[in-house]
């Protein structure tokens, strides 16, 4: 695991290593595609090849590395990319965010400094808009500064139509990112931590899109 000193102050993750629903790389050969067999099903993955080859294909050259995290969501994906698109309030899930402050419209190039919670060592950081494409469900953010050491960070999150077993419909929710390995840190360490983070996220992400529905009748009675 990492030292205090060197990435954020995290618990020791390592006994559930094993369980995480992500795949970690640090060679070129291993690909996107390659990644996401390891994470879906055969037919989805199908279905899903071209779009995962276009947008998280990562280059992970010496001293960056990348890493692919599925989440199953039991709510439409129009309902999961309502709280997702909303580059202005990351906040709503991802819950290492106390505040976030934007400057622009909340399209492409609009950038957001958003604060952490207390008790990490970190404060703040800077991030850019890079895709909002409403039509495919996809967004793409870049670090651009803060006081981390995220250096050259770069995710990609895409949303997915699936059903279950009885057929009612679901989304699946894929992110990636490419990142450079700290000075001192190895590729492993790098990816745990921030997979630990991703990971949470989305957690949170299908926590609050499944109860969107009945949040959205309460308010309707109350009206």
């Amino acid at each position: 695991m990492c030292q205090p000193h060197q990435l954020w102050r995290f618990p020791d993750f390592s006994k559930t290593r094993e369980q995480t629903d992500s795949i970690r790389s640090t060679q070129p050969p291993n690909s996107a595609s390659e990644m996401l067999k390891r994470l879906v099903k055969e037919e989805e993955y199908e279905c899903l090849r071209d779009v995962v080859g276009r947008y998280h294909n990562h280059s992970v050259s010496y001293g960056r590395c990348c890493s692919m995290v599925v989440q199953r969501i039991r709510a439409t994906v129009e309902d999961v990319w309502s709280v997702v698109r909303r580059f202005d309030k990351p906040q709503t899930y991802k819950h290492f965010i106390r505040s976030c402050s934007m400057r622009g419209d909340g399209t492409v190039g609009s950038t957001r400094e958003v604060r952490v919670v207390s008790g990490l060592p970190a404060e703040r950081s800077t991030e850019r808009l890079e895709i909002l494409d409403d039509d495919r469900h996809v967004l793409s953010f870049r670090i651009v500064g803060g006081d981390h050491r995220l250096e050259n960070y770069r995710s990609y999150t895409t949303l997915h139509e699936i059903c279950d077993a009885e057929g009612k419909a679901g989304a699946l929710v894929i992110e990636s990112y490419a990142v450079d390995v700290p000075e001192g840190n190895s590729p492993e360490d790098t990816c745990l931590f921030a997979d630990t983070i991703v990971k949470c996220n989305l957690r949170s992400l299908a926590d609050i899109s499944e109860h969107l529905p009945r949040r959205r009748g309460i308010r309707t009675l109350t009206e």
